[in-house]
């Protein structure tokens, strides 16, 4: 079978008992798995999704639920996949709370059921994902050649209360979650994560959370404070991925591809908390070569994720 064109990996769904007090509207979207999913991804040509559940799945619960519930998700998005041949890969949703179980859960779900990885929202159950205690799920994510995706979720509550408070609009997408994943995604390189797991491939959202603009500065000032072992700007070149999920910005594309390089952006939506249609016209009409193109919409992901 030839590799899908257009490729998209920030596409988010729910388990039905953990879609919370989401609005009507988008918690129907989050719980379709077929027909209006597939409808809406082929109004804007896209021939294939990975779903990862939307923040913060089954990650942050207690361990014996969070374990249960998390095989419960997975096999719910396998049996998507199954369903509908050719539209569907996963993520694997994982019980973060328990370490051993979800490196042991990325690992079923990868050699099993042929996922393409696992996608992590924000901090596991309070503690920063550069945590010891999390390594062995990265350490599995490297044996296995599959990338984890780096997902915003909620600030600490001391965060909130400082600086979010007085201004809610801040908070979630727009600002907090950018500053947030920022932040975890420094710790990662700063933690000697990718001393010990060299190949490990971590992709983030949002056209990098602002990183590709932030990363020569972040070098020029961290890196010898910090006493690296490498710049911190070799670690972000070499084992990280960005897409475009939900920063429909020719500015911060032009940016990025100047910062990273073609070879590591990746299309994505962020559906359905972004159109699959603005999210298509915007790569579409980007002031970029056909060849960019054409590895942007999905020739990175299906070499990256060997679609």
């Amino acid at each position: 079978m030839a590799a899908p064109k257009v490729v998209t990996l920030e596409e988010h769904y729910s388990h039905p008992q953990l879609l919370g007090g989401m609005p009507r509207e988008l918690g129907e979207a989050l719980l379709d798995l077929g027909e209006r999913r597939i409808r809406e991804m082929d109004e804007a040509g896209i021939e294939l999704q990975v779903l990862s559940h939307f923040p913060s799945g089954p990650q942050n619960l207690e361990p014996q639920r969070a374990i249960a519930l998390a095989r419960e998700t997975n096999e719910l998005v396998q049996r998507t996949i199954d369903a509908h041949p050719g539209r569907f890969r996963g993520f694997a949703a994982l019980p973060l709370t328990a370490p051993q179980e979800a490196a042991a859960e990325l690992r079923r779900t990868v050699r099993q059921l042929g996922f393409k990885g696992a996608m992590l929202h924000g901090r596991g159950a309070g503690v920063p994902l550069d945590d010891r205690r999390f390594w062995c799920v990265f350490a599995e994510a490297e044996s296995l050649d599959v990338p984890i995706y780096l997902h915003p979720d909620v600030s600490p509550d001391a965060v909130v209360d400082a600086y979010y408070r007085d201004y809610p609009a801040l908070l979630g997408p727009g600002w907090a979650y950018t500053v947030e994943t920022a932040t975890q995604a420094l710790r990662l390189m700063m933690s000697g994560l990718l001393d010990a797991y060299p190949k490990l491939k971590i992709i983030v959202g949002h056209l990098g959370e602002s990183l590709p603009f932030a990363i020569v500065r972040c070098d020029a000032n961290i890196s010898r404070r910090a006493a690296l072992k490498r710049p911190l700007r070799e670690y972000f070149h070499e084992n990280f991925w960005i897409t475009t999920a939900a920063n429909f910005s020719n500015p911060a594309l032009a940016c990025s591809l100047m910062e990273m390089g073609v070879d590591r952006i990746l299309f994505s939506v962020d559906w359905p908390f972004a159109s699959n249609i603005e999210g298509r016209r915007f790569i579409d009409c980007a002031p970029i070569s056909a060849h960019d193109r054409a590895k942007i919409l999905g020739a990175n992901a299906a070499a990256l994720l060997r679609l």
